[in-house]
């Protein structure tokens, strides 16, 4: 049992230690490199965009307002408040300039993953646009 117990932790450290740290770090470098550092270039469109509360009359299209709601309802819960209370508590301050500095490098990766939803996104029987990492994987991978 102790040595279950061992490789457990062993895979533990891999899982959510500085290996998966670094890979998500450099991934998120990597895409924000490769992307030309747009997503923090076009922050402030972004940001325009969000509050002219422009409406969209294209089939499929949702308003900007309700696609940053969709994507934050989808990525923000619980979990992520409380392991930031919990990182200042442990970290300190310091850990809220980590959390930026990732966070900074993060958009890219997030930026990514919506574009390959709607680039892979489908049509259901119903009419209604469908899309999502299921389907970016099977239509873009699975090609």
């Amino acid at each position: 049992m102790e040595k279950l117990i061992e490789w457990i932790h062993a895979i533990n450290a891999i899982a959510w230690g500085s290996p998966m740290l670094m890979l998500l770090a450099g991934t998120g470098l990597f895409l924000t490199v490769g992307l030309g550092f747009m997503p923090q270039r076009k922050l402030g469109y972004g940001f325009r965009m969000l509050w002219q509360g422009r409406r969209s009359t294209e089939q499929g299209d949702i308003s900007p307002f309700n696609a940053l709601m969709t994507a934050l309802s989808a990525t923000i819960g619980t979990g992520n408040i409380a392991g930031v209370a919990t990182a200042i508590y442990y970290g300190g301050p310091g850990a809220i300039f980590w959390m930026w500095l990732i966070a900074l490098i993060g958009m890219a990766t997030k930026f990514s993953e919506a574009a390959l939803a709607v680039h892979f996104r489908e049509v259901d029987k119903n009419g209604h646009y469908v899309g999502g990492p299921m389907y970016y994987i099977r239509n873009g991978l699975g090609k």
